[in-house]
């Protein structure tokens, strides 16, 4: 076969609904995207079927997988595995004396002290009856205060190994100042428990607070056993497809799937906005809790920046839930304080909110009558009423297809949706709850905006933000559906919808770098700081990160390197982080840290004592993050037609935009028709491959010159 010169870069995101994949063609820079339906019992399938799928439309026959030059994935692998609870028989090392650690928790009662009355304390992810705790002690410095007992430890992994717990997490006191003595449990553990999986904290989070700690490493540990062999099973396959060209030009040569002769660099979405090596990434399982909803994140930034917003709330609707962030100045904020389930997880992520409000998500009603929507949700098998697959439970999809909001078929036709099934549901459960048939579609709609509405305040006024001041960017196959009612219940005055709205995940696959995070505790008031203490702390924390680039391939003249620090006030519980400038670090650099910690604070929370000489300021933790650029995708601008208020629509269909007004006559437009400058008032409905948009009474909508929807109220 003749050899392919053409090298396509893929990023695919992987939904509980459909795969998103997205192909960039790196040198005449042609974008394609498409969708293929997800295969829960192996998503790899569904992984392999988009690449296929996007390599026809790219017009390369199959068997020509030697044109990947890479592949970036988002996966929720880990995220739904916690999500779910689905978290295996762990085992949890610990000091002795702190075995109880994990049940101490941090003592907190959801919703505050008016509910110790009813709440229920959720199990411990490790048993009472699995920790165990192994002798010797280190200081705040990381000095011996007791040697660390090698035959109680020795005594411990035996033990672990006869009760079968293979899966273990090592959180030793103040290992983020020393890993000592956490190294040589790791170490014994091997001798005497070789089949263990084995999470130590001072490599998964070396920063104090030994609860977090504890957990995260915890976390890490539950999910890297599913999650290795996740990845090493698409890796494996995705190898053997990129050989198989290569094996049809061999003697008697049939391509064999099973051994791939070339290895195709393949990354995975971090939930700190960055991607890694599908090598690297399954020692630090962790960093992809959010992996899908970090690039989602990414992408809508991209875009939105592009077309001149700065201060952006993005919504990415899927098939089970929803998820939001907000985005200033292109960049999505960023968290340690974030968690998973039940489960914090205090690693670098994407400040992301998700609420059970996708397209599959199942109306209920309660014990007391009342209608309730999600975050159950039918998924993709059987999925909605709609999808004819023996679905038994009306869904938000099954409304917007009874109200005539979406068309009688997905994908662009490629999957016909029945209709009448979701009519005969919906008559069903209005029939339950006393209602017409489209007071109850539109009521399962209402609390469906509702639950995504408080999300969004959950990223904005929950955190001093006011709303009013952010565009919001809708995307995923399911964000634009209910964008009209967002607008009426928040008041937010712009909304961007970019086009190829359900693979703008996928798309923020080809938009990310290389990234990895290091930190380091150093407690110090600002009075003692020593600056050539901190520079080399800095120096220690850049040299890991350079080491990582470099095994991921990147020449050291493309480092980058982002130095932050965390900062508070001496007797503040939580600090606030600021970034520290580049170039050597000194007195009047510290000072300048300081400095923007003040401001910072003031930001957040009103008030600081810059003028105070009272009130100190404590340096906690210092970090760096090791960057290696990669070739983003550019958006292309397209000349401005001129506008028009009114654009006539070759189709119409009857559609429900509010149960008094019944079912209207609503104008159809097939968006890809659509150019830059023209304008269309509602009602209407805009249809796409893979999303659309209802725009109702009251509102306008133009195509700006990056073929983006902009959607506002009617003056």
């Amino acid at each position: 076969m003749a050899e392919v010169q053409r090298r396509i870069r893929i990023g695919i995101d992987t939904g509980g609904t459909f795969t998103d994949v997205v192909a960039l063609d790196e040198d005449s820079g042609e974008l394609v995207t498409t969708k293929t339906p997800s295969t829960p019992d192996n998503p790899a399938d569904g992984f392999m079927a988009g690449i296929e799928k996007v390599l026809g439309l790219l017009g390369l026959p199959a068997g020509t997988g030697d044109a990947i030059s890479a592949v970036s994935h988002g996966t929720t692998v880990a995220t739904n595995q916690l999500l779910e609870g689905k978290v295996e028989t762990l085992g949890y090392l610990t000091t002795e004396g702190y075995a109880a650690m994990l049940e101490i928790a941090r003592q907190s009662v959801p919703d505050g002290y008016g509910n110790s009355y009813f709440w229920v304390k959720p199990e411990r992810i490790v048993p009472r009856h699995l920790v165990r705790a192994i002798g010797g002690r280190l200081d705040f410095t990381g000095a011996e205060v007791r040697p660390f007992d090698e035959q109680g430890a020795r005594e411990a992994a035996r033990w672990f190994r006869r009760n079968g717990v293979d899966t273990l997490g090592v959180c030793f006191l103040h290992s983020y100042a020393n890993p000592a003595h956490e190294e040589r449990m790791r170490d014994v553990l091997t001798e005497e428990h070789p089949d263990a999986v084995v999470s130590i904290s001072s490599e998964v989070l070396r920063e104090y607070r030994e609860y977090e700690r504890a957990m995260t490493t915890l976390v890490d540990a539950a999910v890297k056993p599913k999650l290795s062999r996740y990845i090493s099973n698409i890796k494996s396959r995705l190898d053997a497809y990129a050989g198989a060209s290569t094996a049809l030009d061999e003697p008697g040569g049939a391509p064999d799937r099973l051994g791939g002769r070339r290895d195709v660099p393949f990354y995975v979405m971090k939930s700190n906005g960055g991607v890694l090596s599908a090598d690297e990434v399954v020692h630090q399982p962790i960093t992809t809790v959010l992996s899908g909803p970090a690039a989602g994140a990414l992408g809508a930034a991209l875009i939105a920046k592009v077309a001149g917003f700065d201060r952006v709330l993005t919504s990415d609707g899927g098939g089970t839930s929803t998820d939001v962030s907000v985005v200033i100045d292109g960049e999505p904020t960023l968290t340690t304080e974030g968690s998973v389930g039940v489960f914090p997880s205090k690693i670098p992520m994407i400040d992301v909110v998700t609420v059970g409000a996708g397209g599959g998500s199942i109306a209920w009603l309660s014990p007391e009558g009342t209608l309730k929507v999600g975050p159950q949700s039918a998924g993709a098998d059987p999925g909605p009423l709609c999808y004819g697959k023996g679905g038994k439970d009306v869904t938000i999809t099954d409304a917007h297809v009874f109200l005539g909001r979406i068309p009688p078929h997905l994908l662009g036709g490629e999957i016909p949706l029945d209709v009448e099934a979701a009519r005969v549901g919906m008559e069903a459960l209005a029939k339950q709850l006393g209602l017409s048939p489209e007071a109850c579609a539109t009521g399962v709609l209402e609390i469906s905006a509702w639950n995504q509405t408080n999300a969004l305040r959950q990223v904005t006024v929950k955190r001093g933000l006011d709303v009013r001041d952010f565009t919001l960017t809708t995307f995923g196959g399911s964000g634009s559906l209910l964008l009209c009612r967002l607008v009426d219940i928040l008041n937010i005055p712009t909304v961007l919808v970019p086009p190829n709205p359900g693979n703008v995940s996928a798309f923020g696959l080809l938009t990310v770098d290389v990234k990895n995070d290091y930190v380091q505790t150093h407690v110090c008031l600002e009075d003692a700081l020593d600056s050539v203490t901190v520079a080399g702390i800095f120096d220690a924390l850049a040299g890991q990160a350079r080491a990582a680039l470099t095994r991921e391939g990147f020449p050291e003249e493309q480092h980058v390197f982002v130095r932050t620090a965390d900062l508070r006030y001496f007797g503040q519980a939580f600090e606030v982080r600021v970034p520290v400038s580049e170039g050597p670090v000194d007195a009047a650099g510290l000072a300048e840290v300081a400095a923007r910690f003040h401001a910072e604070h003031r930001a957040l929370y009103g008030y600081d004592f810059a003028g105070d000489s009272t009130q100190q300021v404590e340096w906690v933790n210092l970090r760096v993050s090791g960057i290696g650029p990669i070739q983003r995708p550019e958006i292309e601008r397209h000349p401005v037609a001129t506008a028009l208020d009114h654009l006539a629509a070759p189709k119409t269909r009857q559609v429900c935009f509010d149960a008094r007004d019944g079912y209207v006559e609503t104008p159809l437009y097939w968006r890809p028709d659509l150019q830059p400058g023209q304008g269309i008032r509602g009602p209407a409905i805009i249809e796409e491959f893979g999303s659309t948009v209802p725009l109702h009474p009251g509102f306008n909508a133009r195509i700006d010159e990056y073929l983006n929807i902009i959607v506002t109220r009617e003056a």
